[in-house]
Order: structure tokens, then sequence, then C-alpha cells
């Protein structure tokens, strides 16, 4: 059985002493939390301060991005040896908003992963459609072709490090969510290509997360789906309580 994963992307949001109090306040909430690995993803500049805090925890550290070259004259970029001295162990590459507002291409991805994989981060591989893209029947298409892009050169043995996160661009920060039917559809999708290119073991054993206005209030129904192995969690992941009743649903149903 694959263990699920939540992981909290917080985006442009929290200080490092309002991300201390976060993560201070979380920890008391999920201290008996076993089957489930917990992520969570602050600006760079609480990277340090959170990891401090979690340090006797079981919750991991992960950053939202980075740059594909180890050092140099690239103004305003971390780099993936900068995380790992920060005390990082999971990032996350390729998110919508990076593709749509800094206009990074698969192309751009697949370095990020293969970089952030030599220095044995876990890169959390985002992909998903746009709304157009959707209602115009290209769901499977475009999936495919982030897939094959952001793991071109990829072998066996490195994808099991990665963990894909299926985020519908029409769902992400629009209280819009995909139905549990929509995402076990794309789910089921993405681990029958992953099968083509890796094989049906390694497929089996990989995690898929679901992302997209992810609540306590349909986290249940979402995690309980087959293919969906936990959530990317945005907005939700903010607040102590509420990304907590999302790690203690998937916590219920990994014990079921």
């Amino acid at each position: 059985m694959r263990k699920k994963i939540i992981a909290g992307n917080w985006k442009m949001h929290k200080t490092p002493a309002e991300a201390v109090q976060l993560v201070n306040e979380l920890k008391v909430k999920v201290v008996n939390i076993h089957h489930v690995d917990m992520i969570v993803c602050p600006p760079y500049l609480a990277i340090p301060a959170v990891q401090a805090s979690l340090k006797e925890t079981a919750i991991r550290v992960g950053a939202q991005n980075v740059f594909w070259e180890d050092q140099g004259a690239y103004t305003g970029e971390i780099s993936a040896p900068m995380l790992v001295n920060a005390g990082c162990s999971y990032v996350i590459i390729g998110h919508s908003e990076r593709r749509q507002y800094f206009h990074e291409t698969d192309e751009t991805i697949n370095r990020k992963i293969k970089k952030a994989l030599e220095f044995q981060l876990k890169p959390i591989f985002c992909i998903g459609e746009t709304l157009e893209q959707r209602e115009a029947g290209q769901t499977f298409p475009v999936l495919k072709t982030q897939l094959d892009g952001g793991l071109a050169g990829i072998d066996a043995a490195a994808i099991q490090n990665i963990v894909i996160a299926y985020e519908p661009v029409w769902a992400i920060g629009t209280g819009r969510n995909a139905t549990p039917e929509q995402a076990q559809e794309a789910h089921q999708f993405i681990r029958s290509t992953l099968a083509e290119k890796f094989g049906r073991p390694i497929a089996d054993g990989l995690r898929i997360q679901y992302g997209g206005s992810v609540k306590p209030e349909n986290a249940e129904a979402l995690l309980s789906q087959p293919d969906v192995d936990g959530a990317l969690v945005g907005g939700a992941s903010l607040k102590a309580d509420s990304f907590a009743d999302i790690i203690q649903a998937a916590e219920n149903l990994s014990k079921q």
C-alpha cells in the first residue's frame, strides 16, 4: 500500500516569525500521525526557522522552487545545494503558477527535476490542464505531454524518488475542486502513462497527489480514491487546524 503524503504549499505567505507560529501550532496537532508523510513548503526566507522548529518532529520541510545550476550569476535564484543546506527534503517543481507567471516550460522543469535529484531532494512534480483544455477534451494529451517533457531522461531508479502532483489549473485557488471521480480518472491515466514509461510495478509504487482547493470538507472523498495518494494543499495549509484536519483524514484512511 502506498503511504499517503500531504504537503502544504504556503506560496507567498508568512514571514519567518509567522511561519514559526504556524508550525508550532501544527506540530502539536499531528503528534499521533504515524501513517502519513507530512511536508510544509514555506517561502525561502522562512525555511531555516521552520526547519529548526520542526527538528524533533516527523514533519519535513520543502521549498517551492529550485534553479537548475549549482551556483553562478543568476540573480534572484536559489540552488539545490542551498536548499539542502537549509534543511529541505522536498521541492515543488512545475507548479502551474510558475508555468503561468514565470513562463516555465517542460524543458526547464525537466532540468530542475534532474538537479533536485542530483542533490537528493525529492521533487513534487506538478502537472495539470487549464479549464479551456479540459473543456476541449485535451486533459489526457496535456498530461502526457507534461509527463513526457518533465521526465525526459529520468530513469526507473530516479523516478521512485519523485512525487507527482496532479493539479487541474482551473481548481487552484478558485474554491472549485475536481470531483473525486474526475481526480481518480486523471490519476489513473497518469499512473497508466507512467507504467508505459517505467513498467507497471514501478508505476504502482509511485505516489500521485491531488491539488486544487483541497479542504477538510472534501479531503476524505478525494483521498479515498484508489489512485489518489495524497494532497498538495494551498490555502488550507496556512491554518494549523484545517491542515491538521486534512492530515488526519489521510491518517484515518491509511488505518482502514
